[in-house]
């Protein structure tokens, strides 16, 4: 136990803020304030407050699980690893590389993601890998490097919000998903700016917009595009801009002015006042943003309602420009350093393509491998989930919970349960890990060192400050046993730091170039924003092309501090890059492209027997799939279930009151939750937030239609009907209760 506090990040979502663990007499921890992290500068949501509990051996898996007899019992560490490998190696010697699936998480850090990738490939030879990080961000992604050549979720520091003139905030609900930044956009109205919110529900977030726009879910592509074509009816196109920057503005221009105002009023149901008042609000301004989330990210034409967002910025001169740009919020822990550094099917670490023949020979070189071995992309997130029990016979987990996060989730838990090997390593019994063959308990983030990236793109150190007990094992430690018994002893260490140095070299000139950031200059900065070259080191032009006029008044140091870490070399110079393309995009040409793209229906529209849209989100109690949060009390407190919000016109329909459970049902399955009426919401929408299994589970509804260009899911729009339901009172001695449906559906 260490006697001082340890400064350290919040093992939750992308804002990592910056907190401290002070031990206790009694042992364990306890968060105390960190105040010179300039992300939250000491504040903290419930959960971060909170989340030394999970740490407790109440909650926590304290020993491997083995399936035995139909249940899980305790094991052996050696019993567990030499099952695992060896079924592992008999289904591969049967059925070929491909039919071992790896699945990992949005929360792992950049080592342990870095590490997984380089498993799957190197030491099983599968394509089959991805992660929950494309339930995230990857629409955002996919936008971002088709308009500017990388995709980094903020180009800028969240310290530049309050500084810009205008923020369009689109489908993200900040006050309850990431509260600690709701204070840039205070600061942001303090200072004269002003907010726009779209969003089909009144929340927390909303409240605080000076205008908020209440689209009908689905149709984010048809808004932006009638702002734009306001933009250009009105004259307001940066002209200079578009000429010396950007190339593929006629097209867009085109496909824009399709999208006259009436119609886009009659797709959204935003009225045109609305939209005019928008972009006066958003044009007028020396400077101003688009931050885009999962609203509009979470669909099935996701990556051109991106690239139409991105298109208003770059017509009206919001990108490339001091204070100005598009971003987007990235939600998980390291969503951003996870896909960077290889989970995803397509990518290799430094954000390179898999299929890239340059990219393969480097990254060969750093592993020690011929290119020529290394397996091309692999499924994506659903598409492998859906391959299960097919050809792909198991499935090796790491920090993800399907079961209840991924869409159309009865189907996935079937597929998992049709898998010849499930393997899971978590740190609570998770409802994915119920359904295990194997079960290792792993290290928590309070018990390990490792380092995150932020939603700002900057690379953050955890530093450990518990010693695990007795019975965990780190998931470093895990790969480095599985890898030995496959027959790999080498690559594979234990020691997060030596990790990071692999992982600097195998980014070294990539897009995500993390080769000047050591352990020793993360333990002196308070983070180092990416790219970072090495010095003289990467490709040639590699530091021109992020070069960042407005660095040399940044605060952060350009040395290391207390110097480098043994065996880590000189400190690099380079600062870092806290924003991108105020020069030049990252572009061969270095000019932004638009995207001409046009509204469609979401994949799934009304009708007479589905005749209510669903959309889902979180509360600000939860995170993610509930697996840590619904495991510490104080957070059970204050959100004990899932609901179903409506609006009292649509309540009235059903003759339901407050609290009365409905059934919501769509074409995949049926969820029972009781119902929150609010005005806050259109009359054509019911949200339910996704956190919770057993019936309420949210996502039984949602729909896997996927996005052609990022493969995301339409987590946020589909076609239900909502009923009442009456339960049914448990006679003595029988079962439990159950719900019954009563007649009278919204029609």
């Amino acid at each position: 136990m260490r006697t001082t506090s340890t400064p350290t990040h919040c093992p939750y979502c992308a804002l990592q803020c910056g907190m401290a663990l002070s031990p206790l007499p009694t042992g364990g921890v306890e968060v105390v304030e960190r105040a010179d992290f300039p992300v939250n500068r000491g504040a903290l949501c419930g959960k971060g407050r909170t989340a030394p509990a999970v740490l407790s051996s109440r909650v926590r898996l304290t020993s491997p699980l083995v399936r035995s007899g139909g249940a899980l019992v305790p094991s052996g560490w050696d019993e567990a690893l030499d099952l695992i490998a060896g079924r592992l190696a008999g289904i591969r010697d049967v059925h070929g590389p491909d039919a071992l699936g790896v699945f990992g998480g949005g929360g792992l850090t950049n080592e342990k993601a870095y590490a997984l990738g380089k498993f799957a490939r190197v030491v099983l030879g599968t394509s089959q890998i991805d992660y929950n990080g494309r339930f995230c961000m990857s629409s955002a992604a996919a936008g971002g490097i088709k308009a500017f050549g990388l995709d980094r979720g903020l180009p800028f520091p969240l310290e530049d919000i309050p500084r810009t003139g205008c923020v369009i905030l689109v489908g993200s609900n900040l006050a309850e998903t990431m509260p600690p930044s709701l204070r840039f956009f205070s600061e942001l109205r303090e200072n004269g700016g002003t907010l726009i919110v779209v969003d089909p529900r009144r929340t927390k977030t909303a409240e605080q917009a000076d205008l908020h726009l209440a689209p009908r879910p689905g149709t984010d592509l048809a808004l932006a595009l009638g702002l734009l074509h306001l933009v250009v009816a009105e004259g307001r196109v940066d002209e200079e801009f578009v000429r010396e920057r950007t190339t593929g503005w006629e097209e867009a221009r085109a496909a824009a002015m399709a999208h006259w105002p009436e119609q886009v009023e009659r797709i959204t149901g935003v009225s045109v006042p609305q939209l005019r008042q928008a972009v006066r609000m958003f044009c007028e301004p020396e400077a101003a943003m688009v931050l885009t989330a999962r609203g509009p990210e979470q669909q099935s034409k996701g990556t051109d309602t991106v690239g139409a967002w991105i298109d208003l910025c770059l017509a009206t001169g919001r990108a490339g420009r001091p204070l100005s740009g598009y971003g987007c919020l990235t939600g998980q822990g390291n969503g951003q350093g996870g896909r960077e550094h290889g989970q995803k099917a397509d990518q290799l670490p430094g954000y390179r393509k898999l299929d890239d023949p340059a990219a393969r020979r480097h990254v060969a070189e750093v592993w020690g491998v011929d290119p020529d071995s290394l397996p091309g992309p692999g499924r994506s997130a659903y598409e492998l989930l859906d391959a299960l029990g097919g050809d792909v016979r198991s499935l090796l987990l790491m920090g993800s919970n399907p079961v209840v996060s991924a869409p159309r989730a009865a189907h996935v838990e079937e597929r998992l349960r049709s898998l010849d090997f499930l393997a899971v390593c978590d740190v609570v019994l998770s409802e994915t890990a119920a359904l295990a063959d194997v079960v290792l308990p792993v290290t928590q983030w309070a018990e390990e060192s490792g380092t995150t990236t932020s939603l700002e793109g900057r690379v953050l150190l955890r530093r450990q400050a518990l010693t695990p007990p007795d019975g965990i094992r780190s998931d470093l430690e895990v790969l480095h046993e599985l890898a030995a018994r496959l027959g790999v002893e080498k690559g594979f260490p234990t020691d997060p730091e030596e990790v990071f140095e692999e992982l600097r070299r195998a980014s070294a000139g990539g897009i995500a170039d993390y080769s000047g950031i050591t352990y020793a200059r993360l333990a002196a900065e308070n983070g180092v924003f990416w790219p970072c070259p090495a010095p003289g080191g990467g490709e040639a032009g590699v530091e021109d092309a992020w070069d960042d006029p407005a660095r040399d008044t940044d605060p952060a140091p350009l040395d290391g501090g207390d110097g480098p870490a043994q065996g880590t070399g000189p400190v690099p110079s380079h600062p870092g890059t806290p924003r991108l393309f105020l020069d030049r995009f990252a572009t061969p040409d270095g000019r932004a492209r638009f995207a001409a793209v046009t509204h469609r229906p979401a994949a799934e529209e009304p009708d007479a027997d589905y005749p209510v849209l669903l959309t889902t989100g979180r509360v600000v109690a939860q995170y993610q799939s509930g697996a840590q949060t619904r495991r510490v009390d104080e957070l059970n407190a204050a959100a004990p279930g899932p609901f179903v919000e409506l609006h009292p016109r649509l309540a009235a329909r059903l003759g339901a009151a407050e609290g009365d459970p409905l059934a919501v049902v769509s074409r995949r399955g049926r969820a029972v939750a009781p119902a929150r009426i609010t005005t806050g919401i259109r009359p054509d929408t019911v949200f339910m937030p996704f956190h919770w299994p057993g019936e309420g589970r949210a996502n039984t509804l949602t729909n896997p239609a996927l996005d052609p260009t990022s493969r995301m899911p339409e987590f946020k729009v589909c076609a239900v009907r909502v009923e009442r339901v009456e339960r049914v009172e448990r006679p003595e001695g029988v079962g439990a209760a159950g719900p019954k449906a009563v007649a009278g559906g919204v029609s």
